[in-house]
């Protein structure tokens, strides 16, 4: 079995967070985390794995891509990893159902998505009865692909279809055959299809309302357990991000390596698409969290408590301690 994608319900019976001994006088805490996909806004925890980060904080993070964020909140939920990088929505949903999982985490608030078309997709009207691409059903593709046909006064599976192929790369496989005619695409991918001749039919960043990307998820009970692990976590996260930020050369190489990218045109694209949005704390935004919320439960009574999905604490003891600065001068 590859251990670069995991089964949707893996169980793991050993414990996840496990001593393992480094050398002779070095002992790391090992733990996995879970991403989604090789698209660049997964890029910071490759980065800090790639500079160090997180041995210097005492952890041996092993990273395991896994398509679809439904699936990795199973994954989580199952005992396969303590944290998670995954869509928010798919966590949003998790919670609401009554599962113990958090958001602690995010690397920014401008949306990665772009809404692309086929050729022959002249105008948005065009899409009705039609069929549109998405990662899986509760993830955010799925959420910013039915917001885009609602704005565009179109019903989600009543005008146009929407079919579930796991992750993005299949997504676009599916926009190439004429599988589908829309999908939801971040970089490079969207760069990718419009070198094909398909068209742009909303930028999602500029739909006016803030997002939540590069999620980190985790339990609450995972917190009161091993609230020190998560906290090292969030100190080498906080780092990858400023380098990230700040070493375009390095994040090129490590973005290169991760997302098997040689051609330099790509690996720039990618940088500049999204580094220059990176938050200098990954303090989760509630105004993005409570965007989701109205449009994923609509009509909900009560409406949702924002305390249900998110926990701030971490974040806020690094900011207090002035750990965030130290890193940001």
């Amino acid at each position: 079995m590859s251990r670069k994608c995991l089964p949707t319900l893996v169980l793991i019976s050993t414990l996840f967070v496990l001593p393992t001994v480094i050398h002779a006088a070095q002992t790391l805490t090992s733990l996995r985390l879970l991403y989604p996909s090789f698209a660049g806004s997964w890029g910071t925890a490759w980065i800090a794995k790639e500079a160090g980060y997180f041995s210097n904080e005492g952890l041996d993070v092993e990273l395991i891509r896994v398509g679809g964020s439904t699936r990795m909140v199973a994954a989580l939920l199952g005992g396969s990893a303590p944290i998670i990088q995954a869509g928010a929505s798919a966590a949003l949903a998790a919670t609401a159902a009554g599962a113990d999982v958090v958001i602690i985490g995010s690397t920014g608030t401008v949306s990665p998505f772009r809404l692309m078309a086929r050729a022959e997709i002249k105008q948005p009207s065009d899409l009705k009865g039609k069929k549109a691409g998405i990662t899986t059903f509760g993830s955010t593709s799925d959420q910013i692909v039915r917001m885009a046909l609602k704005h565009f006064n179109l019903e989600p599976n009543k005008d146009v279809a929407l079919l579930s192929f796991g992750a993005q790369p299949e997504v676009f496989a599916a926009l190439q055959s004429g599988a589908v005619q829309a999908g939801a695409l971040s970089f490079p991918l969207y760069a990718k299809a419009t070198k094909l001749g398909m068209r742009e039919l909303v930028n999602f960043a500029e739909l006016g309302a803030e997002d939540i990307n590069g999620t980190v998820i985790t339990t609450r009970s995972l917190i009161a357990q091993q609230r020190d692990t998560i906290l090292r976590f969030l100190r080498a996260f906080t780092r990858g991000m400023h380098r990230y930020r700040t070493d375009k050369e390095f994040s090129k190489k490590v973005l290169g390596k991760y997302g098997k990218i040689s051609d330099d045109e790509t690996l720039e694209g990618t940088w500049q698409d999204y580094a220059p949005t990176l938050q200098k704390t990954p303090r989760p935004s509630l105004k993005a969290i409570q965007f989701l919320v109205e449009n994923q439960f609509p009509g909900k009574k009560p409406p949702p408590k924002l305390e249900q999905f998110v926990d701030t604490s971490l974040v806020e003891q690094l900011e207090k301690s002035g750990f965030i600065d130290s890193v940001n001068k």
